[in-house]
């Protein structure tokens, strides 16, 4: 935000429903509130829409028609390290809030929050600070505090260890000889714990898989399983 302007940030909202960005941009649009400079209705709309209008926060729905908006902010975060992204969205479930944050937005919010609260988060989000909706920082403690295979094991509950390593490397980018090299088995079990991966998971593609694991913050090359 610029100096003359500190007090009313410039927002970009991000959601694929017109009638709820109109509810959005007219209750952050209070006085003394926020400017909406710039909607958009896709993550794919989201670099041109920054790059033209300069907004000092990215309010992001979580389900978006194209990439997720936790795709998104991990891009928004690469390209534009210093513009804050503040999650608004339906889900509320641990493995979103994990996500979200590692990817790294900078506050979380459940859509049904009240006006003043929404416009709070905003302010402070644009302001360099950081928010959680009610109940989410507890929660959030809770799940920081597990050992770490039990973060991952909640992500994907119904899938074994196993299967957990294979995700992993998959979204290393490894093909599945070089899984089956890495983990000390056939190929032809490899396959199969892809097959129960895609089966449990109710996704049919590779990159769907990769999205699904980097979404919860796996797929690090430097990191092992």
């Amino acid at each position: 935000m610029s100096e003359g302007d500190s007090c009313v940030p410039r927002v970009l909202i991000v959601d694929d429903h017109p009638l709820f960005r109109d509810g959005l941009k007219a209750a952050l649009e209070s006085p003394g509130g926020a400017v909406v400079v710039a909607q958009a209705e896709t993550g794919g709309e989201v670099p041109e829409a920054v790059a033209q209008h300069g907004p000092d926060i990215v309010v992001m729905d979580l389900s978006l028609p194209d990439i997720s908006g936790i795709e998104a902010t991990r891009r928004l975060a690469r390209t534009h390290p210093d513009l804050p992204v503040l999650m608004l969205t339906m889900s509320d479930d641990d493995s979103s809030l994990l996500s979200a944050l590692q990817a790294g937005a900078r506050g979380y919010i459940v859509k049904g929050a009240g006006a003043e609260e929404v416009l709070h988060a905003v302010r402070t989000v644009a302001a360099g600070g950081a928010v959680l909706g009610s109940d989410i920082a507890t929660r959030l403690t809770t799940l920081l505090t597990a050992n770490p295979h039990h973060h991952t094991e909640h992500l994907f509950p119904a899938l074994t260890a196993r299967e957990i390593e294979v995700l992993e490397l998959i979204a290393q980018g490894l093909d599945n000889r070089h899984i089956a090299r890495r983990l000390v088995l056939s190929e032809k079990t490899v396959r199969n714990h892809i097959t129960h991966i895609f089966d449990k998971l109710h996704i049919s593609t590779r990159a769907q898989a990769v999205a699904k694991a980097r979404d919860a913050g796996l797929g690090n090359p430097e990191q092992s399983p």
